[in-house]
């Protein structure tokens, strides 16, 4: 293997610069020539490729966001797409491909090998922390913390105003941000997907704060009752309590990196270099126990990654 090459694709998230930094000088150390694709998939298509050098990577290790831009691209969901990206592949000379994204980047880099045998290797990026085979995703270190510096601050206004306060944090299928950073501010209740949520049980916990009633209440958007917003209408209609709602958004993806997100995105960046030249393909590099492991990519998504139960009875305990 001589010339390789890698994307990131989907949501950006906090660590991706560090992770194209580290697979461009482990690519250089092993003498592989490596070319950034720009824009993700549909920079593929359109074939836009640029040689990458520890020059193009200098002191991008503690930016947010990825200098290879991202897309999710509608024309790489369909066949005629995957075959016009492959062949681009071909007419490089691009032996290899390195993917850095989440579940769907996954579903095209595992395409890309099973119709046209091209050898991929995936890492996770993405900050909802929801695929198998991983402990952690680059990312996610940093969203949590993001999300919970701007919790301190709402709760010195619902301190400050005896004040309910409903904060929605991403996680479309997965509890996983909404459980941390709950528990990290001392939500009084923690809304997630995997569990039903229960109102009357909420409305108990905001009538135990007593009459000042400041209560911090963290919902995941992947909430079965749709968010936020959805809840904060029906307390107002069931109990005649309205709420305040603070929607976080795309401001966790952003920001720089922490150091545990750096030095995650560097590992698995140089062992996704070496998983190549091995011969690996069609799997996800993830670190579990503090150790490399190798998941098949179908198996990234058809298997559940399940938030502990201690978790769950934790934040129960505390609220």
């Amino acid at each position: 293997m001589k010339k390789i090459a890698m994307l990131t694709s989907g949501g950006d998230a906090p660590g991706m610069n560090a992770h194209i930094r580290a697979v461009v000088r482990a690519a250089i150390y092993n003498g592989l020539e490596i070319y950034g694709i720009v824009g993700g998939y549909s920079g593929l298509i359109e074939g836009n490729f640029i040689k990458l050098t520890r020059k193009e990577t200098a002191n991008i290790i503690s930016s947010g966001g990825t200098i290879l831009k991202t897309s999710r691209s509608k024309e790489f969901m369909n066949a005629g797409g995957r075959a016009a990206a492959a062949e681009q592949l071909k007419e490089n000379g691009i032996e290899g491909l390195i993917c850095c994204g989440g579940d769907g980047t996954f579903h095209g880099a595992h395409a890309l090998w099973e119709e046209h045998g091209v050898q991929v290797v995936c890492t996770p990026g993405t900050i909802d922390n929801d695929l198998y085979g991983t402990d952690y995703t680059i990312g996610y270190d940093t969203a949590i913390n993001t999300a919970v510096q701007a919790i301190d601050k709402i709760r010195d206004t619902a301190d400050s105003h005896g004040r309910v306060f409903l904060i929605e944090v991403m996680g479309r299928h997965a509890g996983f941000i909404a459980m941390d950073v709950g528990i990290s501010c001392g939500a009084e209740y923690i809304a997630i997907p995997e569990i039903a949520t229960n109102l009357d049980i909420l409305y108990q916990r905001i009538l135990k704060q007593g009459k000042t009633r400041r209560t911090i209440i963290i919902v995941g958007e992947g909430d079965e009752y749709g968010g936020a917003a959805v809840i904060a209408e029906l307390m107002k209609q069931k109990y005649d309590i309205e709420p305040k709602v603070s929607i976080l958004g795309h401001m966790q993806r952003g920001g720089a990196p922490t150091a545990r997100d750096r030095v995650l995105a560097s590992h698995l960046g140089v062992k996704a270099v070496e998983a190549l030249l091995d011969g690996k393909t069609d799997v996800m590099v993830g670190k579990s126990m503090h150790d490399i492991v190798y998941t098949p990519l179908v198996e990234t998504w058809t298997k559940k990654k399940k938030i502990f139960n201690y978790m769950m009875e934790l934040s129960d305990i505390l609220a």
